[in-house]
């Protein structure tokens, strides 16, 4: 059963209240895949309750975004969200 008695899905849950991240509201939104990682970035660097580094943190949670949104996000979504790993690789230096 994916829904909880109160209507919302766990991973909406997750997404909001994750112990390791703050998010800027409705960052998975945004259109543009720099501002995403951006943002990500920002929330990663300024959390105090992250077990992990920065860029593990952003990532996993971008990565987890997109896991649980899974066949209903739209192909554009996915598209901008993908790309955002990659923008969030280059933000953060790992890109060779």
């Amino acid at each position: 059963m994916a829904q909880k008695r109160g209507g919302r899905k766990w991973s909406a849950k997750v997404t909001e209240t994750s112990d390791a991240l703050d998010l800027e509201p409705k960052v998975f939104e945004e259109r543009d895949p720099g501002k995403i990682a951006a943002s990500l970035k920002r929330s990663a660097e300024h959390s105090h309750r992250r077990k992990g580094t920065s860029f593990q943190s952003a990532m996993s949670m971008l990565t987890f975004y997109i896991n649980r949104a899974g066949k209903g996000l739209p192909a554009s979504r996915k598209r901008a969200l993908e790309k955002a790993k990659d923008e969030l690789r280059e933000q953060f230096g790992r890109r060779p």
